[in-house]
């Protein structure tokens, strides 16, 4: 494809462009008419001298002047290609050179390159006449040489491939000559080159082909009918040969042009005269409207100034007898202020940095107005209230540029409207709002809702519980706007502040890592940092004073009587007090704080209730009555204390008082000793030794007639004596009933088993080991066998002693809760009881 390229601009230009500091030129290329869509017109990185990529990294932008896109530019590769395919003849008509113009604008720095486009004709229409037919009327007696003008065809295409030629269809009457006119069109004239004879011959018909000299050729043809007609010896004439009239554009439909006015010497007939349009396009036809019988030319379509700025437009005037003047009328159409400015925007900065500089670039765009003269100058203008500022630049072209700093937290978008005005009357104004975002910069850090927090838990928490959560907000948005919150390295009360709370950094929640105890740490602080997410992040810090709360969990605690030993605290009190004597004060603390620690005090319990008393606030005790002959010599009180909570907590301590006539050390001591020794008699434990030494007793005789039974069997040499067993009697059935008495023959062993410092006993109830037999005869009375069985001999008491400590050693139950038994003698007394079991199974299987 073929393009031209060159420089057009003067000195004059060259110096503006300095002025204005934005370089212009313009550029010039050609490409013929009805090319495809997305065909190639030109790299133009090379004619603008630059290169790969600059045209996309200076936001590179094409700009049509006219009202429609025709052309694209291709900023990765420079190419400049067709949009929409383009006719010469709808675009430009018979306008010579058709030129479309855009404009390249290349931001930092301003660069405006003109791009003239100049559309070639190509042979894409026929010539045409304006009718199918002509038709002439010639009076027999013209001359020969005489001459009669043809309208010519009409060609929309230019140059090469317009009308070239006309051609004639052979005959020996009439021959075509062509005369070139201005503007290169073609005149025809019809030349007689014979007489006519009507009466030889009355009609002609001739055939007029009209051939452009594009390639391939394209040819149009009309039928010439002429019509041999009686003498009519005079023209019609016109006032003038050439009329001008000037008509505002968009005159409504029927106002008068232009009247012409033909005259004919001839009567009759022969002079009445008919008008008419002579050559004239079809566009002429559809803008204006001829009377044929008057001559007046009205409008009969839209003028628009901005479309034609002139017509040429020929009359023929025709008399009765077929003969006919012409005349040219140029109507010249007068602009009318009717087009408001058009505002054209290039490029939108949008969203802008709010920390955009001063002078940056926020809004390039052009403002062009389609009339000419004063009615196509325009101004523009921008409100005053906005940090923005208005500068003009070279071809109508305007910059808004940011004039004071930007904060997007106060206006997060402006909503600009751009006012362009011409200078016509009236004035016409049009309006263009553009809006322009403000985008974000991380400049606020969080703000706390408050200035200190104070959190409170309390104590014996669960460890993770929520304590309580801290706020900042950022007036930032999106990431510069979002919050994580940290806390800060430090100790608290000793220890990391880490090991104390967490804080959960989205959310700001606090939770209390472990368990607090008020009595170990009453209060902390620890820091909170909250950070946006922007780059660099910003920060704020926060104190949080965390208070603990509190609890009854500590139950008093004596000072006095101190409860640390098994032995209760001894009190001296002189026999002869009298009431309300203060004996002793009874003194307790509380680890609560607060009201938990509030103590009051009561006397539990007491030998004699109505001989002592004791302060609810105080502690002291006191005697209520005085000291009586009858009274115990010991008394022993229990004296409780309880804290002031709901529900409250309580200890015991017991206080032993000793009335004595003096305060001797001996004294003390040896009634200290008598008293518990007494005490201890009366104890549990007393009657449960007994209790062992009894059942112990019937086991060690139960084993001992088992043993001598075993050991007569199998005549042993080691048994020394053998109890008499009365004989069994057989009447006695298997199941161990007797039939008689109606109770068991079978009798239970209960094991005691003790351990040292026990307060109580444990009782087994066991089945038992042995059978025990009958000892005697059924019918002796049981108060027989008791007698019998008391009347022992000291002898046999004391074999009785040593058996029960063979029977001790042999229990396979006892002693099991006592600590600290070997291995070996646990051992030893599992062998012990298996040998028992055997032979006990073995006697059973005997008897």
């Amino acid at each position: 494809m073929d393009h031209t390229f060159w420089i057009r601009k003067g000195l004059y230009l060259s110096f503006l462009l300095s002025l204005s500091g934005v370089l212009c030129v313009s550029i010039r290329y050609s490409l013929s008419e009805e090319k495809k869509s997305g065909s190639l017109v030109a790299n133009v990185l090379k004619d603008l001298k630059l290169g790969p990529g600059e045209l996309s990294a200076r936001r590179a932008q094409l700009v049509s002047k006219s009202n429609k896109q025709y052309f694209q530019l291709d900023t990765r590769s420079g190419n400049l290609l067709v949009n929409d395919k383009i006719d010469r003849e709808a675009l430009c008509g018979e306008m010579e050179p058709c030129l479309l113009l855009s404009e390249i604008v290349l931001q930092n720095p301003l660069n405006i390159y003109n791009i003239e486009i100049q559309i070639e004709d190509v042979n894409d229409n026929s010539p045409v006449f304006s009718t199918n037919e002509f038709e002439l009327a010639i009076p027999e007696h013209f001359p020969a040489s005489t001459r009669f003008p043809l309208e010519s065809a009409q060609d929309a295409d230019l140059g090469e491939n317009s009308i070239q030629n006309y051609t004639l269809s052979p005959n020996e009457n009439f021959q075509l000559e062509i005369q070139s006119a201005r503007g290169g069109k073609k005149n025809l004239e019809l030349v007689l080159e014979k007489p006519l004879d009507r009466e030889k011959e009355a009609q002609f018909g001739l055939t007029l082909t009209a051939v452009d000299g594009g390639v391939p050729q394209r040819t149009g043809t009309v039928q010439i009918k002429i019509n041999v007609m009686d003498i009519n010896d005079n023209f019609p004439q016109f006032a003038q040969s050439e009329y001008t009239v000037r008509l505002k554009e968009n005159s409504p439909r029927d106002t008068l042009v232009l009247k012409v006015e033909a005259r004919d010497l001839d009567l009759g007939s022969n002079a009445e005269i008919t008008y008419s349009f002579h050559q004239v396009s079809e566009k002429i036809r559809n803008l204006f409207y001829l009377y044929q019988t008057t001559g007046e030319i009205t409008v009969l379509g839209p003028v628009d100034h901005e479309r034609e700025t002139s017509f040429d437009i020929n009359i023929k005037a025709t008399d009765g007898g077929g003969l006919s003047g012409h005349c040219k009328v140029l109507v010249e159409i007068e602009d009318e202020n009717d087009n408001v400015p058009e505002i054209s925007v290039i490029t939108v900065t949008s969203p802008l940095a709010e920390d955009s500089p001063t002078d940056m670039l926020v809004v390039l765009f052009s403002v062009t107005d389609r009339d000419s003269g004063d009615n196509g100058r325009t101004s523009c203008s921008v409100e005053m209230n906005l940090p923005f500022q208005l500068k003009t630049t070279t071809n109508n072209y305007y910059q808004l540029v940011t004039q004071r700093p930007l904060d997007r937290e106060k206006v997060s978008e402006y909503n600009i409207t751009i006012a362009a005005t011409d200078w016509g009357s009236p004035r016409l104004r049009s309006r263009r709002t553009i809006t322009v975002l403000i985008s974000d910069v991380n400049d606020n850090s969080p703000v706390f809702e408050k200035s200190k927090y104070e959190m409170q838990v309390w104590e014996n928490n669960i460890p993770g519980l929520l304590m309580g959560s801290v706020h900042a907000v950022d007036l930032d948005v999106e990431q510069n706007a979002k919050v994580t919150y940290s806390l800060l390295p430090g100790n608290a009360s000793g220890a990391p502040a880490a090991s104390y709370v967490s804080i959960n950094s989205e959310t700001g929640n606090l939770y209390v890592l472990r368990s607090l105890d008020y009595e170990q740490i009453k209060e902390f602080q620890v820091r909170v940092r909250a950070s946006d997410g922007g780059s660099p992040p910003l920060s704020s810090e926060v104190v949080v004073r965390v208070v603990i709360l509190d609890e009854n969990d500590n139950a008093p605690f004596f000072l006095y009587p101190l409860q640390n030993s098994t032995s209760p605290c001894n009190e001296l009190v002189p026999k002869s007090v009298e009431a309300g004597y203060l004996v002793t004060k009874v003194v307790a603390v509380d680890g609560d704080s607060g009201q938990n620690s509030w103590l009051s005090y009561e006397l539990l319990k007491a030998t004699d209730p109505g001989l002592f008393s004791i302060g609810a606030q105080n502690g002291e005790l006191k005697t209520r009555r005085p000291l009586m002959e009858r009274d115990i010599n010991k008394q022993r009180l229990i004296i409780l204390v309880r804290d002031n909570c709901h529900p409250p907590q309580s200890s015991t301590a017991t206080l032993n008082i000793l009335p004595v006539d003096g305060f001797s050390d001996p004294y003390l001591n040896i009634a200290s000793v008598s008293h518990e020794a007494g005490e201890e008699d009366g104890s549990l434990t007393m009657y449960l030794v007994i209790c062992l030494a009894a059942v112990s007793f019937v086991f060690l005789i139960c084993i001992i007639v088992f043993v001598v039974i075993k050991m007569y069997k199998k005549e042993s040499s080691f048994i020394t004596a053998l109890p008499q067993f009365p004989p069994a009697f057989p009447e006695v059935p298997e199941t161990g009933v007797d039939s008689q008495s109606g109770s068991l023959s079978r009798t239970y062993h209960y094991d005691v088993c003790l351990t040292g410092g026990s307060l109580s006993s444990d009782f087994r109830f066991l089945r038992p080991l042995i059978p025990v037999f009958s000892m005697g005869d059924p019918n002796v009375s049981e108060n027989h066998r008791i007698s019998s069985i008391s009347q022992e001999t000291p002898e046999q008491m004391e074999g009785q002693k040593q058996r029960e400590q063979l029977i001790h050693c042999v229990s396979p139950y006892c002693g099991l809760r006592g600590k600290g038994r070997s291995k070996g003698k646990k051992e030893e007394r599992g062998k012990i009881r298996h040998s028992f079991i055997e032979y006990n199974r073995r006697s059973i299987g005997g008897a």
